[in-house]
């Protein structure tokens, strides 16, 4: 039997240690984590790599002494090096990643409510999602919701396997996606899709942060009984949308009617008076005088061409509420499919409700001005909020036909927001000479949403809440007619290949 060298050794112990090395891999990547087993295999697989190289070290120096040996080892280093600066480039660029959203709307990068909310949490919010199979669409967006705060954890759980974690988060069915921060539990509902490809909206899932987070759900209470703006209404002149909304950022909504109530109930957080087409009694008025003193914090939007009966409010708080329609015959409002009587705002006061809207823009479709009344007066504090265009003018009525009048020339201001101290607490007053902005039919246009509820969190006194909101993506689908389809059928079945074989031919032609 021939007797093994040195060499030889190194080489067979080399090739164990390797062998023991790729198995204490394998049963890592099994495992998940680093186990007793997997341990002992990488240890063992180690020290017979350094066994071998002890053993077998004299051959290693004569191997590298050869010419051609030199020539493989500088390849080798050098593929050793560009290896290493690609792993080095990967690691920074986990650490410190750049992502770039190409699309319109922005539909993979988070809104700055979001961030705003994810930003100012101080507690750990756990989301699960209970299924056998993950969901990619959540699970891309838990991964954006992650890099914006370490304090949002995500797992997909197997109910079947853990029901003990489903029953404390109260899931009932496979697929439900809980929030939980501490003993608070709010269910997520899917925004579209069926089965296991349910899709989650950033819209649903912020709200539902804010509800776990918050300590106090707030009431926005909308008066009645004036022909005002109804929640309950679906119609394209309801306000269903901006309570849906309202919703969504972790407010409560109530309808109340101050005669029925004596007063504004101590319920109501933020009050809403939308477009009253009737007048309010001379006690009702002082009703809502009454509230605003004692620390109130009230919205109201006038219509122009109504007299809602709030002058004495409106003088108290040293404000001008023209008795006049607003024209925009700058013609912008036509790329929008708007007219002259729908002003379009792209000038903003300073103010928190419209700091995030400088370069958007809002739509009010029949307005009147809303000013501050006199200027040098301190009290109360006060900003005009939204500016129409230097080719806006105002004209008494409303009229089919109308001549640019530079007598009234614009800018004009569309709305004021004031506030003043009441005792240890601050009354806040926020006036819109327009209510349509915030109907269904206009609450999605550009920023008029944002304003609005913008303007319900500056009066709630949550400014942290205040931002530009994510955006649902928008429908852009082709419908074409059958003859349309037709020729596109033609197109694809003997124009396009024939375009082709005629090209061919050409080049065949030239090189003959």
């Amino acid at each position: 039997m021939k007797k093994w060298t040195r060499n030889q050794w190194a080489e067979s112990i080399a090739t164990a240690g390797m062998l023991v090395l790729i198995g204490g891999y394998a049963v890592y990547s099994y495992q998940g984590e680093l186990r007793l087993a997997s341990k002992a295999l990488l240890i063992g697989g180690g020290v017979l790599l350094l066994g071998a190289i002890v053993l077998g070290f004299g051959g290693i120096v004569g191997f590298f002494s050869r010419r051609s040996s030199q020539l493989g080892t500088n390849t080798t280093i050098l593929s050793l090096a560009v290896l290493a600066i690609l792993g080095l480039l990967n690691f920074v660029s986990y650490r410190h990643h750049k992502r770039f959203d190409l699309t319109s709307e922005k539909l993979y990068t988070l809104s700055d409510q979001t961030k705003k909310v994810l930003r100012g949490l101080s507690q750990d919010i756990t989301i699960v999602r209970f299924a056998k199979s993950p969901n990619a669409q959540l699970n891309d967006l838990m991964t954006e919701y992650k890099n914006v705060s370490p304090h949002i954890k995500f797992e997909n759980v197997d109910p079947t396997e853990k029901p003990e974690v489903a029953k404390e988060y109260g899931a009932t069915h496979m697929g439900d996606v809980i929030i939980g921060a501490g003993p608070k539990h709010q269910p997520i509902e899917p925004s579209a899709g069926e089965g296991p490809e349910l899709a989650y909206s950033e819209q649903d899932v912020t709200a539902a942060i804010m509800k776990v987070t918050r300590n106090s759900v707030k009431m926005v209470c909308f008066v009645t009984g004036h022909g005002e703006k109804l929640t309950s209404d679906s119609g394209a002149q309801g306000y269903q949308l901006v309570e849906q909304g309202l919703r969504k950022e972790g407010y409560n909504t109530n309808s109340i009617n101050l005669v029925t109530e004596n007063g504004v109930p101590a319920s109501c957080d933020i009050v809403v008076i939308a477009g009253p087409a009737q007048g309010y009694f001379p006690q009702e008025a002082t009703l809502v005088s009454k509230y605003l003193d004692g620390g109130g914090k009230l919205l109201i939007e006038v219509d122009p061409e109504t007299d809602p009966k709030l002058g004495d409010i409106f003088q108290a708080w040293n404000i001008n509420v023209g008795n006049n329609v607003v024209v925009d015959a700058s013609g912008v409002g036509r790329l929008f499919g708007t007219g002259p009587g729908t002003p379009l705002v792209v000038d903003y006061g300073d103010s928190p409700i419209t700091k995030n809207l400088q370069g958007g823009m809002t739509f009010f479709e029949l307005a009147r001005t809303v000013s501050i009344a006199d200027s040098a007066k301190s009290d109360p504090q006060a900003v005009e909020l939204l500016k129409t265009s230097s080719r806006s003018f105002t004209i008494p009525k409303l009229v089919r036909e109308v001549q640019f009048n530079p007598k009234t020339a614009g800018p004009l201001s569309l709305g004021v927001a004031a506030s003043r101290q009441a005792g240890d607490k601050s009354s806040r007053l926020v006036v819109i000479g327009n209510s349509a902005f915030a109907e269904n039919q206009w609450l999605g246009l550009q920023h008029n949403g944002d304003l609005f509820f913008n303007t319900i969190d500056w009066l709630a006194q949550d400014e942290n809440l205040i931002s530009i909101r994510p955006k649902p993506p928008t429908a852009r689908r082709i419908t074409l007619t059958e003859s349309q389809m037709a020729a596109l059928r033609w197109f694809e079945l003997l124009l396009l290949p024939g375009l082709v074989i005629l090209a061919g031919v050409s080049i065949w032609w030239k090189r003959r």
